[in-house]
């Protein structure tokens, strides 16, 4: 018992039960609690933290559900043994060693490192599961350990406060931003506010809700408050989609301080903040928009983007005054996730095998990423090594639009800065190059020549 004493800091911030479970998996990963180890009973570990009972139990529970420990009636908790290997980490070749001379990087192509063995593995244990997991609706309470495994996938990130019961599981990233904005916007015409340049997604989805989309100016660190406070009250704006980690299109991260400076405006005007951190691979930068903003910020999250887009699995992560409106919404679109996809989400997000996949992937797209920068490095390019997409600046005599045409000419796919701007909206001429991990690195690199040779070479301007 002393070691769990000893490593739970209940003084951290977030939820008691989570440092508890913190505490124990340190405690397992330094070697101080080994297989067969009997964990305290919960009434007295309870009793020598100063929490309640139920606060333990639910960190035994939580592990439990991870494979972490193990539960036998009438005996006890024990730590349960290492997990069986499921699939070695392992470049796939026949996504990651294509040679072709056609390279679309539209948007991005994860290399596999195991996780389609992993995929497969995890659909051969659903079909191990009782028969009445598989023959009802789905049900909140059945989800239960789906949403504490995206709780673990989330450890990351500082949401502030959070638990289970804020989180609902959606068909990928872009079903999550469309049930915040049924469960947030109200009215016969609300207005949807999104960074000048942004995510088309989120026009879309204000769109189909007959939403009114309007866009705020944005400098070398993201949204301007000023313009921002000024749009808001000026249109009655009740929500704001933002991408602060990794901005999409252009990859800058908007600082701690300027959130800051943000969530304030947002208190004052009284809208929203969903926050779309699709494109993360590595830790955060600064703290979510829901940490600063506990009863107005909502968070979004897939694994689509570091695992697998197929499985089309995301996350909305509602303030907790709004956690019941967000699952009714789900509940009253589409019943919620279904079964399968929740049990597979579980298994999946509860492997150790995933995070260190996870790792390799943010190593293969490094590659690629350092392979452009060395060819294109003299221009206007921005870049990070976990992003998984450049934003270059055009030179003075290329336009977006015939970059792009020059590029698809020479067998190299690209998004024009156009695609990201409102209708209404100027766009500078840049273009957004996604990492396409499907093809050979050769490949490639020969594709990121093609564009350099470009880029030297502008077409003549004439004189008038």
């Amino acid at each position: 018992m002393d070691t769990i004493l000893q490593r739970c800091d209940l003084n951290g911030g977030g939820p008691k039960y989570r440092a508890v479970v913190l505490a124990i998996r340190d405690a397992i990963s330094a070697k101080d609690l080994a297989e067969g180890d009997k964990l305290p009973p919960v009434r007295e570990l309870a009793w020598r933290l100063g929490i309640t009972p139920g606060t333990v139990a639910r960190a035994y529970s939580i592990l439990t559900d991870e494979g972490v420990l193990t539960a036998e009636v009438g005996r006890g908790t024990f730590v349960a043994g290492p997990p069986a290997p499921v699939a070695s980490i392992k470049w796939n070749t026949a996504h990651a060693a294509e040679d072709t001379d056609q390279v679309s990087l539209f948007s991005p192509k994860l290399p596999d490192v195991g996780q389609v063995a992993l995929i497969r593995d995890a659909f051969s244990r659903l079909s191990e599961r009782p028969a009445q997991d598989l023959l009802n609706y789905p049900t909140s309470r059945a989800f239960a350990p789906a949403r504490r495994a995206v709780l673990r996938w989330l450890e990351g990130s500082v949401l502030g406060p959070v638990c289970e019961q804020d989180i609902v599981l959606s068909h990928g990233g872009q079903s999550a931003i469309s049930l915040v904005m049924q469960a947030v916007l109200k009215g016969g015409r609300p207005v949807v506010m999104v960074e000048h340049l942004s995510y088309p997604g989120f026009r879309r989805a204000a769109e189909l809700l007959r939403a009114e989309v309007v866009s705020v100016p944005m400098d070398e660190k993201g949204i301007v408050p000023s313009a921002l406070e000024e749009i808001a009250r000026k249109h009655g704006a009740q929500l704001l989609c933002t991408s602060p980690e990794v901005h999409n299109p252009t990859g800058l991260c908007t600082p701690a301080e300027r959130r800051a400076e943000i969530a304030k405006v947002a208190r004052r005007c009284g809208f929203h903040v969903m926050e779309d951190d699709c494109y993360r691979l590595g830790r955060p930068n600064a703290p979510s928009y829901r940490s600063y903003l506990p009863e107005q910020g909502w968070h979004v999250s897939s694994f689509s983007k570091c695992l697998t887009p197929s499985l089309r699995v995301g996350f909305a992560v509602a303030p907790e005054p709004h956690r019941a409106t967000l699952r009714r919404t789900a509940e009253y679109g589409f019943f919620g996730l279904a079964s399968p996809l929740a049990h597979v989400t579980e298994d999946i997000l509860t492997r150790q095998e995933t995070y260190r996949m996870m790792d390799a992937v943010r190593a293969a797209f490094g590659k690629y990423v350092r392979a452009a920068v060395n060819a294109l490095g003299g221009y206007d390019l921005r870049w990070h090594d976990d992003v998984p997409y450049l934003w270059l600046m055009l030179p003075q005599g290329w336009r977006a639009s015939s970059f792009v045409q020059a590029a698809e000419a020479e067998g190299v796919q690209l998004r024009n800065a156009d695609e990201f701007a409102l209708r209404n909206g100027n766009a500078p001429h840049a273009v957004r190059l996604a990492i396409n991990a499907h093809v050979s690195l050769s490949s490639f690199e020969s594709a990121m020549g093609r564009l350099r040779r470009l880029l030297d070479n502008p077409p003549e301007q004439i004189a008038v």
